[in-house]
């Protein structure tokens, strides 16, 4: 280590990083060498030593490296300098406290104002970094004065340096138009620059503060001409960053379709493309499709519905229709289109090209109908479940036009059971529509359907459907005649745009991943640490006019929110994929879309969810119980755990769980008149959500479903809320909702917390809920007194709680059955000096182990519990468990 050559050290330095994790009291021998190499005359070795220095992640070593580092912060060499910007972000996340007491976020800040554009670079990017961890932290505090020094940098930085900026940037706020405008003819030319990382940083800065700019002025239309030439121009690289620019185009052309409007040519497909670019290039040219450019989409979509490629055709066939519904002036000339490729008779075209018919006919009811007859020829070569039960639609809801319609219903009815479910519950609705429009005729057809769907069907919602059919048409043709022929509502111009305050948070990620995925980072970041909502900044007051009121601004009030939910952003992405259409075409929700992504549930238990687990015990297996560990002496509570094995458990008989009383969660005020009341129950291994509903309102409810949003816990819905019955006004319904927890996880703030979004016909409504932690106590909580004792010893000291428990006057037994009923076991009983003594365990559904020592004074009402747990988080919760438990 003490040798000259360059070449050599640095051979040395990258072996001490590696060993040092496995070796740290070896390590400790080499920080004199450090210290020293930190005054070296070459700035490369100085550098070096305070590189290295930053990856060598050991506790001991840390408080060491204080000074060379803060000497190199303060080197005259700007290389050194920035060499230690990130240093200090590197310590920062082994021993966060030990960077902010001796002061270095303070001198990072003062690196902003360096001289040296590369400095200022990577003291962002530190900053940043440690901002990300610290969210409630305001390190990068920008004001004008710091912008116009990174503005400044920003020319002179390599490329990683400006994205560090252009990032920073995006999170400022100016404080008025005009700021905004300077800002934006600065950052402006980084859009011409080589690099499409540094292009998309750049147009996610300009997209940001746009909105702060009126549409009259003049700017304004410069910068979206400017805008359009470099998206045009990453159209041009390798297919994996033409696919990255197209899904970050698609969220742009949402916001602002004016800036891409002209650009439609960049966007048709060419032989050679790979299939994922064709369909996001399918997908941009239908949401840029206007009445000026639609003849020349039109051309180019029915030439690749002759492709080769069977996804690439079917994606084109519906684009198609998706034009039609979104341009009324080209309808017609999209029916002929279509109905020039059924005449191909190729399978798959014809069954796509039937599906998006269905479609137009709901947009333009009484227009196309003629083409019906052209449909009906090809009946016979669907064999899709979508494309047999548009057909099925089709004839049901003009059946009054089609001569034989009630034999061609008849010929799919011949192999019912065969079919899909979709297929199945279509054409139980068809043959009642044909029945209430022909009733003479089709008599025996409609009786055959219902006694198929009801008597031999297992399927519950083709039951339900077809007993409802039943009742109303035995009771009351003429209410069931208004119901199943009620006027139909006109399908939306676009259904498939993401949800306006989803994608201005979006917009604030164009560039990451988040942009590629169209989710938010929440969505897929593990545990949440360092997610931060963005929202895009309040329109100016001159803009506001010529905006839809649809469109409102995240950052703008809105109607009144409940306010038990945090953060808007963290339900709407996960909470507002419940099926929102009315349950037509398919069973009601039975896979929640929270699921995202598998989540190890078992492995690293509530420590690895937690995102910061406790540093050396991070390959701690928490699902079972450690091998012994060496005794560990002068432990508080061990007083004579070793003498446990002598001793006599305390069984209890198995009488359920203790189960709260419900409370209400959801008032009627809050929920347009839907009061939910509820409880959470343990019964036999499974957890059950019991809920009551009430309809306070003058309006019946239909269509319940709910979901949860990610939770600590993984608590999900085991399967769909099911309300069999409309829930007239004033009428109660309760309702036992089984779950599970394979759900997403996401550590909560309370651990217990537990939001929830319920649906019905009326509209989505959010409540939260805490639910008691003994719901999560498993049956085979029962730990071996080896392992006890050996986990009791294994476990830091530190990890240990303590709480009283007051006002309990149950003896040992008592407190033991009554604790064993709910899941915490009893592993042996001791009296030591008059005080009885429980030695218990219990573990969560997430595999986490729980051990308790409860001291119980014969006669004094308050006992002592202790608790030990390598997630000392829980700890607080199962002591709350203890108390509900004990005292109810």
């Amino acid at each position: 280590m003490q040798t000259d050559n360059l070449e050599l050290k640095k051979l040395v330095y990258l072996y001490l990083m590696n060993y040092a994790k496995s070796q740290p009291d070896m390590a400790i021998m080499a920080v004199n060498t450090f210290v020293k190499d930190c005054e070296d005359p070459n700035p490369l070795i100085r550098a070096l030593a305070v590189r290295t220095m930053g990856c060598i992640r050991v506790d001991k070593i840390t408080e060491y490296l204080c000074e060379p580092l803060r000497k190199c912060l303060k080197d005259e060499d700007p290389y050194v300098r920035k060499t230690a910007a990130v240093c200090v972000a590197k310590l920062h996340d082994i021993n966060a406290q030990l960077v902010e007491d001796q002061g270095f976020l303070d001198t990072l800040k003062d690196l902003i104002s360096d001289s040296n554009p590369m400095v200022v670079a990577n003291a962002v990017a530190a900053l940043s970094e440690i901002a990300e961890s610290h969210p409630s932290s305001n390190l990068l505090d920008l004001n004008p004065q710091s912008i116009n020094k990174l503005l400044t940098a920003l020319n002179e930085c390599t490329e990683w340096g400006q994205i560090f900026i252009l990032d920073c940037l995006a999170n400022y706020t100016p404080k008025d138009d005009r700021e905004a405008q300077s800002i934006c003819e600065r950052v402006t030319p980084r859009l011409s620059h080589a690099n499409s990382a540094v292009v998309l940083s750049a147009v996610k800065v300009l997209m940001k503060f746009m909105e702060m700019l009126s549409k009259d002025l003049d700017y304004y239309g410069t910068l979206l001409k400017k805008l359009a030439p470099p998206l045009v121009t990453l159209l041009s690289a390798e297919p994996e960053l033409q696919y990255v620019a197209l899904r970050n185009i698609n969220l742009i052309v949402q916001k602002r379709p004016e800036i891409l409007k002209h650009e439609m040519k960049v966007f048709f497909v060419k032989y050679n493309d790979p299939i994922y670019v064709k369909l996001e290039k399918l997908d941009i040219m239908i949401r840029l499709a206007s009445q000026a450019n639609i003849a020349q989409v039109l051309a180019e979509l029915k030439e690749y519905a002759t492709e080769v490629d069977v996804d690439f055709v079917r994606k084109a066939v519906r684009a198609i229709g998706r034009c039609a519904i979104k341009v009324e002036q080209s309808a017609e000339r999209c029916v002929s289109t279509l109905l020039d490729l059924i005449q191909t008779k190729v399978n798959y075209v014809v069954q796509e090209a039937i599906v998006v018919i269905k479609d137009i006919f709901r947009k333009y009811p009484n227009k196309y109908e003629s083409v019906i007859a052209t449909l009906c020829e090809n009946l016979d070569s669907l064999d899709e479940p979508e494309a047999r039960a548009a057909m099925i639609w089709i004839v049901g809801e003009y059946a009054e036009r089609i001569d034989n319609a009630d034999e061609l219903l008849e010929s799919f009815l011949e192999g019912f059971h065969d079919e899909s479910t979709q297929v199945q519950l279509q054409l139980l609705t068809a043959i009642v529509k044909l029945f209430l429009k022909k009733p003479t005729e089709t008599q025996e057809l409609v009786q055959q359907v219902l006694s198929l769907a009801t008597q031999d069907s297992d399927n519950p919602d083709l039951r339900d459907r077809g007993y409802i059919y039943w009742r109303l048409l035995s009771t009351d043709p003429v209410a069931a005649k208004e119901v199943v022929l009620a006027e139909k509502p006109l399908i939306s111009e676009e259904t498939d745009l993401i949800e306006p305050t989803l994608l201005d948070e979006l917009i604030c990620y164009i560039g990451t991943l988040a942009s590629v995925y169209h989710k938010p980072p929440s969505a897929f970041v593990e545990g949440g640490r360092g997610v931060v909502h963005k929202s895009l900044p309040p329109r100016t007051a001159s803009n506001e006019s010529t905006e839809s009121p649809e469109t409102a601004p995240a950052g703008a009030p809105t109607a009144e929110q409940p306010d038990v939910i945090p953060t808007q952003g963290d339900l709407l992405g996960d909470l507002l994929n419940l099926d929102l259409g009315p349950p037509v075409s398919g069973p009601p929700l039975t896979t929640s879309s929270v699921q995202m992504g598998a989540v190890d549930l078992l492995g690293g238990g509530l420590d690895s969810l937690m995102g910061d687990e406790p540093e050396g015990i991070g390959d701690t297996n928490f699902g079972a119980p450690p091998p012994a560990a060496p005794a560990r002496l002068g432990a508080p509570i061990g007083s004579g755990l070793s003498d446990l094995f002598d001793l006599t458990s305390g069984v209890g008989t198995l009488s359920g769980s203790y189960v709260p009383p419900k409370a209400v969660w959801l008032p009627a005020m809050k929920a347009k008149g839907l009061e939910i009341s509820g409880t959470f129950m343990r019964q036999v291994g499974s957890i059950s959500m019991d809920l009551q509903l009430t309809n306070k309102a003058l309006q019946v409810m239909t269509d319940f479903a709910i979901q949860f949003n990610r939770n600590s816990f993984g608590l999900a819905p085991a399967a769909p809320l099911q309300v069999h019955a409309p829930l007239s006004p004033n009428q109660t319904v309760e309702i036992s909702l089984p779950l599970n927890t394979v759900g997403s996880v996401m550590k909560m703030d309370p651990l217990n917390n537990l939001q929830v979004a319920v649906k019905n016909n009326i509209d989505i409504f959010y409540f939260s809920t805490l639910y008691p932690l003994h719901i999560l106590f498993v049956e085979d909580g029962k730990m071996d007194r080896q392992m006890f004792l050996a986990t009791w010893k294994d476990i830091p000291n530190e990890n240990e709680a303590q709480f009283q428990i007051r006002d309990c006057s149950l003896n040992a037994e008592a407190v033991s059955t009554k604790l064993q009923n709910s899941n915490i076991f009893t592993i042996a009983k001791r009296n030591v000096e008059g005080q009885d003594m429980l030695y218990q365990s219990l573990k969560l559904t997430n595999g986490i182990w729980v051990l308790a020592e409860l001291r119980i004074q014969p006669g004094s009402p308050s006992f002592t519990l202790s608790l030990k747990c390598r997630a000392p988080e829980v700890s607080q919760h199962v002591y709350q468990a203890y108390e509900t438990i004990l005292k109810n």
